[in-house]
């Protein structure tokens, strides 16, 4: 009776801690985290466009100030929920497999960020003067801009050759 609780418990222990799992084939990995990017990539293309209809229609600095705030949480939204799809993905099986799951998963975590900042920076803003208020909008932008810039992640040019192969086979991600 003993033995077998014994079994059982390292058998349970080595589910957990992923014994002899190794990770996620290449091509499951890859496709997992596309289909977690493609919906992220066209929200994001999606409030980009919203942002630039709404800052030209917008007929106040205080109008400009919420749909931007607005925008930029969804942004910041849809960045976090592309980040857990693709922490959920697991780990590629694959040579530094967990560090090219931590790359990915940072990369989104800083796109997630730069959002955040932008959203933060633009809610402080005061509307009083409307040409203040557009240039630290602007700023505000140039800086997502940047921030967003370094957060990035190309899929073709991160891991080794075949998880780049998965990248180019899977039909998610194309």
């Amino acid at each position: 009776m003993r033995a077998a609780r014994l079994l059982a418990a390292a058998v349970l222990l080595c589910v957990v801690a992923g014994c002899g799992a190794g990770g996620v084939e290449p091509k499951q990995w890859a496709k997992s985290v596309c289909t977690a990017l493609a919906p992220w990539r066209a929200e994001i293309a999606d409030l980009t466009v919203k942002a630039q209809q709404q800052l030209q229609a917008a007929k106040t600095p205080a109008q400009t100030k919420t749909n931007i705030v607005d925008l930029l949480a969804g942004a910041e939204s849809a960045s976090e929920k592309a980040r857990a799809g693709v922490d959920g993905a697991g780990v590629p099986r694959v040579a530094d497999g967990k560090k090219v799951a931590e790359q990915f998963t940072a990369s989104l975590s800083k796109a997630r960020d730069a959002y955040g900042n932008a959203k933060r920076t633009v809610s402080g803003l005061p509307t009083a003067d409307a040409k203040t208020f557009y240039a630290a909008v602007g700023s505000a932008f140039a800086t997502l801009k940047d921030e967003y810039e370094h957060s990035a992640i190309d899929p073709a040019r991160v891991g080794p050759a075949d998880l780049q192969q998965a990248f180019d086979e899977a039909a998610e991600c194309r």
